[in-house]
């Protein structure tokens, strides 16, 4: 009797140990079901540009940097190097290591493939994507909640170019027209086929300029070869460099001179860059010295480099357009800011210039001339 009681003793005691145990996940449950987010976690952001190369590019990933430290942010920064496949692969990766934000400055703009991708694998991680500079389309962005763009109004840097140039020439028209035979011959330097940036930048620069002479009575400006249809020389690598305008510019200057009385008598390049670029090969054939007498072949780049601003100022440039590198990166960290302090992704903007019915914001221009 006294077994048969204890084993009735042992069984309840059993059975009160298994119920307590069940009680006991019960109450942990809550705790586990909300899966930590990027947001309430410590940020651990990938950052990707196209092109470590790129001057104006630099100038970002400076700013960047030094705002990511100063905000006590882990980060890593990965250099695209100009390759589409390579960046992707650099983004998976990073991934896969526990990045839990991308900032995207994406290689390759003339689809929207590319972007769709970086934006999916974000997507399917559950983690926020920022692209910027480099444009991605509107579906792109709607495709997913957590994906944003910072930029520029692309077309606003052709704008303000053709404003400057058109100015300038009416203001200075003799003495730019150096074969003195009314219009002014032009060379444009295109930074890459299918970019918006550079297609707005090739298409503006010379149709605004062409607009304020035009309505003062003078002809429109002329392409220095007759046979290039498409009007500008493009850096074949995508580059935007300085060494495909001075390449470029070094050839021209071989055939075309005042001597000849067929000279270049203005450049517009879609960056400094490609502006300084040409600028070396002037100056190497005595042109845009700086030095009192001697002739300058106005010069317009855009993205106001601290380099080409001085060459502004020493009169070997003429003018450029602030592409502002830290207004970029000052308005990408007021999203990152957001996502550290866990609130929605386009928060906190509204005294910014954010597209209607799309989260992209637009980082503004302005002129720079002497």
């Amino acid at each position: 009797m006294m077994k048969k009681t204890f084993a009735l003793i042992l069984s309840a005691v059993l059975m009160l140990s298994v119920l307590a145990g069940c009680g006991s996940k019960k109450e942990e449950a809550p705790a586990q079901s909300g899966t930590e987010t990027p947001a309430a976690s410590e940020l651990n952001v990938g950052v990707f540009y196209y092109n470590f190369a790129d001057a104006y590019i630099t100038t970002v990933r400076n700013a960047m940097d030094g705002l990511l430290n100063s905000a006590g942010i882990t980060y890593n920064n990965y250099d695209g190097a100009g390759n589409q496949a390579t960046q992707l692969d650099q983004i998976n990766t990073a991934i896969t290591n526990g990045a839990n934000l991308l900032i995207v400055n994406i290689v390759e703009t003339s689809s929207p493939d590319s972007a769709q991708q970086a934006c999916d694998a974000a997507k399917n991680a559950g983690i926020p994507i920022i692209f910027f500079n480099r444009e991605v389309s509107d579906d792109v962005v709607n495709s997913y909640e957590k994906c944003a763009f910072v930029g520029t109004d692309a077309p606003e840097a052709g704008h303000m170019q053709g404003e400057m140039i058109g100015d300038y020439l009416l203001e200075n028209y003799d003495a730019v027209d150096l074969n003195g035979d009314g219009v002014i011959t032009y060379v444009m330097f295109k930074g890459q086929e299918g970019n918006a940036e550079a297609e707005y930048r090739t298409q503006y620069a010379v149709e605004d300029a062409d607009a304020k002479l035009t309505a003062a009575g003078k002809p429109a400006l002329e392409f220095y070869d007759a046979n290039n249809s498409s009007k500008y020389l493009v850096d074949t690598t995508g580059n935007w460099s300085a060494q495909a305008a001075t390449d470029y510019m070094t050839t021209i200057l071989a055939s075309c001179s005042e001597a000849n009385g067929n000279m270049i008598e203005l450049v517009i390049a879609n960056n400094d860059n490609m502006a300084e670029g040409a600028v070396a090969a002037l100056q190497t054939a005595g042109y845009n010295t700086g030095d009192e007498g001697s002739t300058t072949i106005p010069v317009y780049g855009v993205d106001a480099m601290d380099s080409a601003v001085q060459k502004i100022q020493d009169g070997q440039m003429t003018g450029t357009v602030k592409q502002d590198g830290e207004g970029m990166a000052n308005t990408i960290m007021t999203l990152v800011t957001n996502v550290k302090d866990g609130a929605e992704l386009m928060d906190n903007t509204s005294d910014l210039n954010v597209d209607d019915g799309v989260a992209k914001i637009r980082v503004p221009y302005a002129k720079i001339t002497g």
